[in-house]
């Protein structure tokens, strides 16, 4: 399927409400998008030419509708732009800040500055970066760090999460593994007191899809005092309670509880 195709169509031949609906029902075997920059333009000239603020309820929704198919504006937007359309003035784009909008102290060149000093002290944290920056401008005289120089910790990171930055600070690492002392055999420390468990595990393996249980041994390194318990799984929260209830209320922080 091809996706973002712009064809260039002469749209005067829709002269009428019935061309919109023929249109837009499909039975006129024709489909065109009209270009981001000549959007504006198309809408206020459609308006002006249907008579948009003399037609009925119905019929203006079948020119909205033609509109928002051929522009890709969504029915809020294209409800604004139809009724500026409807002024003598001509439709133009008038984004601008608001009154109570901030001005940008960093400009595009900080933030790729920064992402270069990340590049090559490899991305400290926040607050040692800045003073990199600091000392930068205010020791060696490195007059690119003026307003880097002043920043806060929090507004580093913002800076950070910019796509300017994002694009030239780009980090690869390779894959760490991670090591979890799961089913790790060996004595308690110290072995040679009593109160501290030996806990080894054994599962019963899975059936028909269903998880098995695992049949837990706790046996005293000293005493040889024995307990033998099932649980559904291995973790603390099911292992403490089970060994209680054997009689084995010890101190198990010490004991090498399998986690998972």
């Amino acid at each position: 399927m091809m996706r973002g195709m712009v064809i260039d169509m002469n749209d005067e031949q829709l002269r009428t409400l019935a061309d919109l609906q023929a249109f837009l029902t499909g039975t006129v075997a024709m489909d065109f998008t009209v270009a981001a920059n000549e959007r504006y333009e198309f809408i206020a000239r459609t308006v002006r030419r249907f008579g948009y603020a003399r037609l009925k309820r119905a019929d203006k929704a079948v020119v909205l509708r033609f509109l928002e198919r051929v522009s890709g504006y969504s029915r809020q937007q294209l409800t604004r732009l139809v009724r500026r359309g409807r002024e003598r003035r001509p439709l133009v784009k008038r984004y601008r800040g608001s009154r109570t909008s901030f001005a940008r102290l960093y400009t595009g060149a900080d933030v790729l500055l920064l992402a270069h000093t990340d590049t090559l002290h490899g991305t400290l944290s926040g607050l040692a970066t800045k003073k990199l920056m600091e000392r930068a401008y205010g020791i060696f005289g490195d007059n690119r760090y003026l307003r880097l120089a002043t920043i806060s910790v929090a507004h580093l990171y913002n800076l950070r999460r910019r796509d300017g930055y994002q694009h030239q600070r780009q980090v690869w690492t390779k894959t760490r593994p991670v090591t979890v002392p799961i089913g790790e055999r060996r004595a308690p420390t110290p072995h040679n007191r009593p109160g501290y468990l030996r806990v080894d595990s054994v599962h019963q393996g899975d059936q028909d899809g269903i998880k098995g249980v695992y049949h837990i041994n706790a046996v005293d390194g000293v005493t040889q005092y024995e307990g033998v318990a099932t649980c559904e799984r291995l973790s603390e929260a099911f292992l403490i309670p089970v060994l209680e209830a054997l009689g084995l209320k010890l101190s198990l922080r010490h004991s090498r509880l399998p986690q998972r």
